[in-house]
């Protein structure tokens, strides 16, 4: 299973497959892909500031439908005690996520630099 971060969501949901290459559509294409519940959170922000033109319900409900997306059900206090340990980022997005997706070593889709010079199981 693969992890997403909010912005693959976002590009996923508006069909910017291109800004993806073709190892991260492989990857997308042969795998459960799962979300952090913090990414529903994070969609709502976005489009409550203007950045995003629909609310999170709609985007996860298409993606579950198109790509079969899912939301994590990981125990929420396990997630933010590996949250604590992230000293890298004082985002508590990203901290969230690459909590969810490092408890058990799974990959996750992100371009954020951040991330990807701290986790090392995101792909790019």
């Amino acid at each position: 299973m693969i992890y997403l971060d909010t912005h693959v969501v976002v590009w996923l949901y508006a069909g910017l497959t291109a800004k993806f290459s073709p190892e991260i559509k492989t990857l997308l294409n042969t795998h459960d892909v799962l979300i952090s519940p913090i990414v529903r959170l994070e969609l709502q922000y976005l489009h409550e500031i203007g950045r995003v033109a629909v609310d999170c319900e709609t985007i996860t409900a298409d993606l579950a439908q198109k790509i079969g997306l899912a939301v994590c059900a990981k125990p929420f206090n396990e997630v933010v005690t590996r949250a604590t340990k992230l000293f890298w980022t004082r985002d508590p997005f990203d901290r969230i996520i690459v909590a969810h997706a490092s408890l058990d070593e799974n990959l996750l889709l992100s371009k954020d630099q951040t991330i990807l010079d701290n986790y090392a199981f995101t792909k790019w």
